[in-house]
């Protein structure tokens, strides 16, 4: 996997990033091909406070403005190179939907430029481009048309497309009487079968049921291991960070960060938690708490109000002694010492392990564990461990660990005083006599019984 790192572009002045990627992914020449290409790519839209405002503007011819500038995007500076797939992220209206818009060339762009080389396959919307009248297999055909396809070659594939859709005999019935997730299927199974060069997809995953779900992730890896070219779009940062390298968070239209699709999903989250808490803030102390930003250039991600802070993490073995490896088996201590800066209640004490792409394994809080910890005025530290039997698999994992509010009332009042990603690693050593096949070796119980064979 590449490592990149949003600089600003010195050719570009202060407009947008660029992905200084040094290395090359496995399976790819060193000169890698350059799919996607974007220069400074800006969207602005009018808004007019009333319609008779838009005649007035057309009537002055620009001496007067009846209208204000929105800027959905803005400096979006970005490469893509063949067979990489690429999250993005951001909340609603943070300009996402626009810049894939812009890149399958559906929009138009006020600034900048984007070029785009080989075929595309846009899911920007569920069911685009189909006629809700025409069956299944005439949408099928229709979109192999549009995507300059003959009927000959749609008619070899079409088997492909009905089993891969799975919608029975519902391929022979009018679109007006499937559901979401029926239009879903269809649509993905129409988009892999063309071999594009780069699919653009965009939210509409989410729609299908689990097991459709996972065949189109499964697809798209094979795909992009083929040489694919991802854009995805998706509210899941697990989704992001188990099938993308790269990604691209956006925050009111602006980049910013582009890279590393697991540091991608943590400023994004760090960015969400960051609101949200600030909201939580304000309306219980009235005013407007301080929050450190975070950073996306420095160590390990750390956020939140900081009324109270974490000011050590440890790992130890089951002596107390600060341990970095383990073998399957052992006994993790992980202590976790905090201060708090104010009169501090009702606080619930975190960790997470993560493995090295970013997926979340195991993790607790004392909240779940029904631990209530004492309140903390200002001055005062405090010490929490937790203590478990390692199942990983052999491998370098990473910790994070986090201090909050939780009311007892309500457990989604909560509040990040202090959150730390990545504060701390550790190493699990592979024993030959008890090999780990998965992710976890979950110790299960286990019984056995020689039955009849029915001859006596």
């Amino acid at each position: 996997m590449s490592s990149s790192v949003a600089t600003p572009d010195p050719e570009l002045g202060a407009r947008g990033c660029r992905d200084e990627t040094s290395g090359t992914r496995q399976g790819r020449d060193s000169a890698s091909e350059r799919v996607v290409t974007a220069r400074g790519l800006g969207k602005c839209y009018r808004i007019y406070e009333r319609p008779e405002d838009r005649l007035k503007q057309a009537l002055v011819r620009g001496w007067r403005t009846y209208y204000r500038e929105f800027w959905a995007l803005r400096d979006v500076s970005l490469d893509v190179e063949r067979g990489d797939a690429v999250g993005i992220l951001g909340r609603n209206g943070s300009g996402k939907s626009t810049l894939l818009q812009m890149i399958a060339g559906i929009l138009a762009p006020t600034e900048g430029s984007v070029h785009v080389a080989g075929r595309v396959a846009a899911m920007l919307e569920l069911g685009s481009g189909f006629n809700t009248e025409f069956t299944g297999r005439e949408n099928v055909f229709l979109q192999g048309a549009v995507l300059g396809i003959t009927r000959r070659e749609m008619e070899e594939r079409f088997d492909d497309i009905a089993a891969f859709a799975d919608i029975g005999p519902f391929i022979e019935q009018p679109l007006k009487t499937y559901s979401s997730g029926m239009i879903a299927r269809l649509a993905f199974a129409v988009s892999f079968s063309v071999d594009p060069d780069v699919m653009i997809v965009d939210e509409i995953l989410a729609v299908g049921d689990i097991g459709f779900q996972a065949r189109c992730l499964a697809r798209f890896r094979q795909l992009r291991d083929r040489g694919l070219t991802l854009l995805f779009v998706s509210h899941s940062p697990d989704a992001i960070r188990s099938l993308c390298q790269k990604a691209l968070f956006l925050v009111e239209g602006k980049p910013a960060y582009f890279g590393d699709a697991e540091r991608a999903t943590d400023v994004y989250l760090a960015h969400i938690r960051e609101e949200a808490n600030r909201a939580a803030l304000q309306e219980e102390h009235g005013h407007r708490a301080h929050l450190r930003p975070a950073a996306a250039d420095a160590g390990p991600l750390r956020y939140g109000s900081g009324h109270v802070r974490i000011e050590a993490v440890e790992l130890t073995d089951r002596c107390g002694a600060p341990c970095r490896a383990f073998r399957l088996g052992d006994r993790v201590c992980l202590d976790v010492t905090f201060r708090s800066h104010c009169d501090a209640r009702d606080l619930s004490v975190s960790f997470l392990v993560r493995d090295m792409t970013g997926i979340d394994l195991m993790g607790t809080t004392t909240f779940d564990e029904r631990l209530t910890l004492p309140p903390l005025p200002p001055g005062r530290a405090a010490r929490v461990r937790f203590t478990f039997e390692n199942h990983l698999r052999p491998g370098s994992f990473g910790v994070s660990a986090a201090v909050t509010r939780v009311s007892r009332r309500d457990y989604g009042d909560v509040v990040v005083f202090d959150q730390i990603d990545g504060c701390i690693a550790f190493t699990v050593i592979g024993d030959p006599e008890r090999p780990v096949h998965y992710k976890f070796h979950q110790p299960v119980n286990l019984d056995w019984e020689i039955l009849s064979d029915g001859s006596g």
